[in-house]
């Protein structure tokens, strides 16, 4: 990855408000996405939007999101060359915390989000296929796809990834304390922040487990 490189803003990466929270750095959009594995993809359906929650993973400068070949926009996202793909907006955003003000009107949630949109595309190659399931098992529990069963043919078939560049993308990221009016500092209302982050639990073993298996250090170590 080249040093300090960015993305190009477009219209629609451009925020209308807040615009100082915006960047276009591809290390900050990277490690936004990299820390998160569950996104909301939005397309059209019918002339009306539909979002859905999916998984994904990156690789390069690429996105692969999962899907049954049953899903609509998998159906909908062809084959690069032989269909026009499926024009679609993909939504990742970590909450960092609530930021509480002395007014109402001043809460807010400090955040980072990254937008992406473009022209996503059915993977059909078989190898590029696998070695995509293998990144998004390896994005959500980095050492997993190693560690388990590759899907077979029938599974395989049954399975559908979807492909999008990374080329028309924003992060947007809000920190710090509350923006309070001077007015109201003197309140007697407590203001400040409460931190939030992601906590995993002690893994629970399957009741069908073999006995003797142990927790893998991937999983002991998170």
């Amino acid at each position: 990855m080249a040093e300090g490189k960015s993305f190009a803003a477009t219209d629609r990466t451009t925020p209308t408000r807040s615009r100082e929270r915006a960047s276009y750095d591809e290390a900050t959009v990277h490690a936004i996405l990299d820390e998160g594995y569950v996104c909301h993809l939005g397309f059209v359906r019918d002339g009306a939007p539909v979002v859905l929650p999916t998984l994904y993973g990156r690789v390069g400068d690429r996105l692969y999101l999962h899907g049954s070949t049953g899903s609509r926009p998998l159906r909908m996202a062809g084959e690069p060359g032989a269909d026009p793909g499926l024009a679609v907006c993909v939504t990742v955003t970590h909450v960092d915390g609530l930021v509480l003000a002395k007014s109402a009107f001043h809460h807010s949630i400090n955040y980072r989000s990254v937008v992406v949109h473009g022209t996503a595309h059915q993977v059909t190659d078989p190898e590029e296929k696998k070695a995509a399931l293998d990144a998004l098992v390896d994005h959500v529990l980095p050492g997993r796809a190693a560690d388990s069963r590759p899907g077979n043919d029938k599974e395989l078939a049954a399975t559908a990834v979807i492909r999008l560049d990374l080329r028309e993308v924003s992060a947007k990221i809000r920190t710090g304390g509350p923006n309070d009016e001077p007015e109201d500092l003197g309140l007697p209302h407590w203001s400040g922040v409460l931190p939030v982050s992601p906590v995993y639990g002690a893994p629970i073993p399957a009741e069908d487990l073999t006995p003797g298996i142990p927790v893998p250090a991937y999983l002991s170590a998170r």
